[in-house]
């Protein structure tokens, strides 16, 4: 067994090898740390490494750990807390703060047995869609060290694209999670609106939803299974699915009606015909496998909606300012952040409480217009992305210009905010291997609360073009 090949292999194998005593929940947590301590120079992906404490906790496992995923290496985003490790959202403002908690998504996962290795890095408060803070440095994509991995996720998807890690966790809450996934070859599924708890901490997040990177639809279906659902005191949830979401997976998706639109929801956006010919193979492909496929004209279009977006977003993003502003002891200044997250920060100040509220039920309102003007149809197929990923640097915090990056990102990625205001499960899927050595991504986005049916014909899509084998060039020359 090569150890270099060994972290590709499924979770669900991996795990099994450390059931059946093929190999210890200990060697397979050293192969991990020895990609880390190799792979990490160049890639950057992570903000903390926990050697010792993955090590002990492998070192508890034994073959019959009846765990589903006893042993098996993953990686935290690093604006969770893990309980002893740091919590720093890539932001100086947080310093050497340590959570004394596990949020409950974290702590579902160690229930099944999986081993925390490390946290990854994300930009500064998770507010850009490349990973590349003051604090950490830029996060570098393993199929081309100098092109964004994406973000707010960058780090976890750098760590599984370059095999660190079978598996990361990841967020989103405008394309967090979809976004790097279509910048590195993986699948990102954005969940409905509450299907998985934000506890202890939050009650509840109109935006962002926890989820994983990952090679496979089997996988993100299967940590679904066991992240999804109620916890107490969470203020409000989505409804139980019908069935296990790998089971649904594992189905045919029966023939569907699919609306396909490149149109993005803002204004000037140029889509980068790479990207486009990823869009037009899969409404094809789709059209191939039975599935009744026809352009439409989204509902998502008006004016204003990055401003009333932002004032969801910026809100969410001042909080976090704030929480670490009380974890140093002082009010946030603007030599703490970046400049955008002071831009951020002011913006979001400025707000009265009744614009904010306005804005809300103004955001509502079109949420609730967007699920019924697409609502002749089972899934809806866009771009992932409307560029290649971008070069670093571009899209940079250390910025003098802090509204115009903002905007800026919005141009690179204007296709997947729409699903996090709407609460819709979304997904990104790596469907082909671009002209230019790139992974290209697509994003269905599916029914409310229907993630069965939308993992069903992920998986129908992955079959038909199976993408889990390939490697970053960077990694193969590494291996």
């Amino acid at each position: 067994m090569e150890d270099e090949d060994l972290l590709y292999r499924p979770v669900t194998e991996l795990a099994a090898l450390v059931r059946d005593g093929e190999i210890t929940a200990r060697e397979l947590t050293e192969v991990a740390l020895a990609r880390i301590e190799a792979l990490e120079p160049r890639i950057n992906a992570f903000t903390h490494v926990d050697a010792d404490g993955a090590l002990a906790a492998a070192d508890a496992i034994r073959p019959d750990d009846p765990r589903p995923f006893a042993g098996v290496p993953i990686a935290i985003k690093d604006n969770q807390p893990v309980q002893g490790l740091p919590l720093t959202f890539c932001a100086d403002l947080f310093g050497d703060f340590r959570a004394n908690h596990d949020a409950n998504y974290v702590r579902r996962l160690r229930e099944a047995g999986f081993v925390v290795v490390g946290k990854t890095a994300l930009p500064e408060y998770g507010i850009l869609p490349s990973t590349e803070s003051r604090r950490n440095g830029p996060t570098r994509n393993p199929w081309d060290l100098g092109r964004t991995p994406g973000g707010s996720s960058g780090g976890s998807a750098a760590a599984v694209a370059a095999g660190m890690v079978p598996i990361a966790h990841g967020n989103d809450g405008g394309g967090s999670t979809r976004i790097p996934a279509a910048c590195c070859g993986l699948v990102g599924l954005k969940l409905t609106r509450g299907r998985a708890s934000w506890g202890p901490d939050l009650g509840e997040s109109f935006l962002v939803t926890n989820g994983v990177l990952s090679r496979t639809v089997d996988e993100t279906a299967r940590i679904l299974d066991l992240t999804a659902g109620y916890e107490p005191g969470d203020a409000s949830w989505a409804p139980d699915a019908p069935e296990p979401f790998a089971t649904s997976a594992a189905r045919e998706p029966g023939r569907l009606r699919i609306g396909i639109t490149s149109t993005a929801a803002l204004d000037s956006v140029v889509l980068d015909p790479e990207c486009e010919k990823a869009y037009r193979e899969g409404a094809e492909l789709l059209s191939s496998l039975g599935h009744e496929v026809e352009e439409f004209t989204p509902p998502w279009s008006a004016p204003g909606l990055l401003e009333l977006f932002s004032a969801s977003f910026g809100p969410g993003v001042a909080s976090t300012i704030g929480f670490a502003g009380v974890v140093a002891g002082r009010t946030p200044a603007a030599e703490d952040m970046e400049p955008l997250s002071w831009y951020m920060w002011e913006r979001a100040s400025e707000l009265s409480s009744q614009y904010y509220l306005l804005a809300m039920t103004q955001l509502q309102a079109f949420a609730r217009g967007v699920v019924a003007g697409s609502a002749a149809y089972d899934a809806i197929l866009t771009p992932a992305l409307a560029e290649r990923p971008v070069e670093l640097g571009v899209l940079n915090g250390v910025t003098d210009d802090p509204a115009g990056t903002f905007r800026r990102s919005g141009q690179f990625t204007p296709y997947t905010a729409i699903a996090n205001t709407t609460g819709q499960p979304a997904i990104s899927l790596p469907l082909r291997q671009g002209d230019d050595g790139l992974p290209s991504g697509i994003q269905l986005i599916g029914r409310p609360a229907g993630e069965g049916q939308l993992l069903a014909l992920a998986a129908q899509l992955e079959a038909a073009r199976p993408w889990a084998e390939r490697r970053a060039p960077m990694v193969t020359a590494t291996a």
